[in-house]
Parts: structure tokens; sequence; C-alpha cells
């Protein structure tokens, strides 16, 4: 039965039960695999292109200021350089940054400063699951919007609208969408806010792969960073390393002082030190930022089509994949009905490759995501990108007989 002709109570159970976190995403990583597996699981960022030299070096000046300041508290909102610096590049006023540890702590503020306990929350359709982990604690309702080749869908989401929902936020990846990497179009964007400020939801745009653009500028225009109902979440974990631990909100003028009321009330403010090292890097060599991106954008490019090509050459006629824009993901879809998803993730762990399959992604009406490999490249060299596919190939031969 589809799942639009069900009752109300049985659509809402059918709802929650899809749009749950799977067992096996998130720590699946920590489990032990055979010793020679290739690993596609992550947005790992390639440590080769994460600038450590240089924050050996910031490091060093920072612990060399007369008094040591690092080492000291600071201001719940972030230290004034590090801010500063974003809101440059953001190109909004510094009193709108609060500087977080990391991106999903920027969502879960986010959540407990705009989302009341029960109410409806649209997202992406497929979903990256570890946000519902933050939603949780809310008990939130939740409307799946599909999500496509050109990010999430405004037109879907009007509908709905019209029709009467009524979510107090909404959450989407605009940029290299994670799972399916599709990126929203700058007048999809300017829809979006159009009908967050009609409607009176707030937006969440969690953007960590804004800056892995393969090719072509950033749009000039960010709609996003001139709304009062929008919350633009961002993080230094694909770009300066993961395990900094940095990330920072964008956040509507009136929002801002309860953010900072709420965090004051939890861990004060991120690490002084690690604040301190960051700016220092940033500030010291203005084109070191973009010249690591640069960098960036050229292997992860090169890893996509080497991946892309190696699959079709390796298992041809088997998966329709596209080389994505930018990001660190492939998202190929099995062609073949006959194939068992499930079985080919477990056919593949045999051979030694590992990734996320499209099942862990909860999805709602309207999505194949079950049909789909989740592969990431970011970490992975491309002599072991091609071998990875041709273990992928040997898996679906297991089904063949």
């Amino acid at each position: 039965m589809a799942l639009d002709t069900l009752p109300a109570l049985a659509r809402r159970t059918a709802l929650v039960s899809a749009f749950s976190v799977p067992k096996g995403f998130g720590d699946q990583t920590l489990r032990e695999r055979r010793a020679d597996a290739i690993e596609l699981l992550g947005g790992i960022p390639d440590p080769s292109v994460l600038p450590a030299p240089e924050l050996a070096e910031a490091t060093a000046r920072v612990l060399a200021q007369p008094g040591q300041p690092a080492l000291q508290y600071s201001r719940t909102e972030g230290i004034p350089a590090l801010r500063e610096w974003i809101a440059a590049r953001e190109r909004v006023a510094v009193s709108r940054i609060v500087v977080t540890n990391g991106g999903f702590h920027g969502l879960a503020l986010a959540i407990q400063t705009t989302v009341e306990r029960g109410d409806l929350v649209a997202v992406d359709n497929p979903i990256f699951p570890l946000f519902l982990r933050g939603l949780e604690l809310s008990a939130a309702d939740i409307l799946p919007v599909r999500v496509g080749a050109h990010g999430i869908d405004v037109d879907q989401l009007g509908a709905l609208l019209r029709d009467g929902a009524r979510p107090a936020a909404l959450y989407t990846v605009p940029d290299f969408h994670n799972p399916t990497q599709g990126s929203l179009a700058l007048e999809g964007r300017r829809e979006l806010v159009r009908l967050a400020e009609r409607y009176g939801f707030v937006v969440f745009a969690d953007n960590p792969y804004r800056e892995l653009r393969f090719a072509g500028p950033a749009p000039a225009e960010e709609p996003f960073n001139h709304s009062e109902r929008v919350i633009h979440v961002n993080t230094f974990s694909k770009t300066l390393g993961p395990g900094l631990r940095l990330g920072w909100l964008v956040l509507p003028e009136w929002l801002a002082p309860d953010v900072i009321a709420l965090r004051s009330r939890q861990d004060s403010h991120s690490s002084t030190f690690v604040q301190a090292v960051v700016a220092d890097l940033l500030t010291q060599e203005p084109g070191l930022f973009d010249a690591t991106l640069d960098q960036a954008r050229a292997l992860y490019a090169s890893r996509a089509r080497t991946l892309a090509e190696a699959l079709e050459r390796e298992a041809p006629g088997e998966f329709d994949v596209e080389v994505p824009e930018g990001g660190l993901f492939l998202w190929p879809r099995l062609l073949d009905d006959r194939v068992d998803a499930d079985r080919l993730a477990a056919d593949a762990s045999a051979e030694g490759v590992e990734y996320q399959r499209g099942s862990f992604f909860p999805s709602g009406p309207g999505t194949d995501s079950a049909r789909h490999l989740r592969l990431a490249f970011g970490d992975t060299g491309e002599h072991r990108l091609a071998e990875a596919a041709a273990r992928l190939a040997r898996a679906l031969q297991r089904q063949r007989g």
C-alpha cells in the first residue's frame, strides 16, 4: 500500500520508522574488518591536502604570544579574529557569527533554539542520518521533501505548504548533498527563502561541502546569508581537518543572542587554543586557505572521475554513475532490479570493500535510495579506488552465479 493512502496514524508511524537512524551508520567504521579492506565509508579529507605544516607553525606563533592568551577562557561566541575572518568570507556582520565545535554542534544549537518538542520539521528525502540524532531529542514529527539532481524539491515543498503543512524548521544540505550530491541552484535558494519567510519556518542550511566545488566559480550570491529565516551551518572539518572540531553558524540577528545564551549554559565556548591557531593560520597567510582548497578540489575531482570510470570499466552496465560537481561521494544506482542491494554490500565486504549502502539513508516516498551505493573517495588513492571497483564487480558476480 502506498504511504499516502495509509490512515493518518499509520502514516506517521511509517514515517517515523523510515526516518530513524539505522544501526551501523556512523559507528560502522569502528568495527573490525579485513586488514586489506578498502574503506569508502566516510567523508574524510585526504591528509595530503590538509595544511599540517602550516598549522604547526601557527601553533608555535600562538604559544609564543606574551601571557599565552590562547590557553585562557574566551567569549562564548568565539574569539574576535576568527569571527571577523569568517564574517568577511560570508559577507555578513560579525555579530551574526557564532563559532561552534564542528558542524553537528551548530545543528544541535539550531534545533535547540528553534524547534519545540513535537514540532513538525521538514527534512531532505533521503537524509543524512546523523541529523536525525540531534532531532530525536525534540521528539519532532518529520515531513520528508524529495531531493534530486538539483537539490531539495522546492516545488514539492511549496505544494505541501499550500496543502496546510506548517513546519517549524526545514533541514537541507544545499551544496553537493549527502548522499545524492545534488546542489540547489540560485533560483531554488531564492524560492526556499521566499517560502520560509512567507510560512514562518527556519531553514537549517547545512553546508560542509560548499568549498569543495570541482570546477567553476561559486555562486556570487548566497540568499541564505541575507534572510532572517535561515541558519547557515558550516565547518572547517572538510577543509582544514575534522580533528580541529571547529565550525560556525551564520545566524539571523534576532536569533544570535538566544544561541549565545544557550551556549553559555552548555560548554561555554569552543577551544580558545584551537580557535587562536586557526585564526592565526588564516590571517597571517591570507592566501593559504584558498590555495589549500585549490589542491583539495583538484585531488577530489580526479578521484571522483577515477572511481566513476573504474565502475563503468569493471562492471559495465551495472550502475548509473554520475560524476558530481563537488563533494566527497559518488551515488551510483544499481540498474538491475534483480540485484539484492543488501546482499551486494555483504558480498562486497567479503571481497574487501566497504561502503555505506543506500538503505542506510532514511527515505520516504518518491525515492529509490536502497538501490544506491554511497562511495566515499576523499581519503583513498586512485589505485585503491580502481581496485575497489574491481572488487565490487566480483561482488556482483557472486549474485550472477
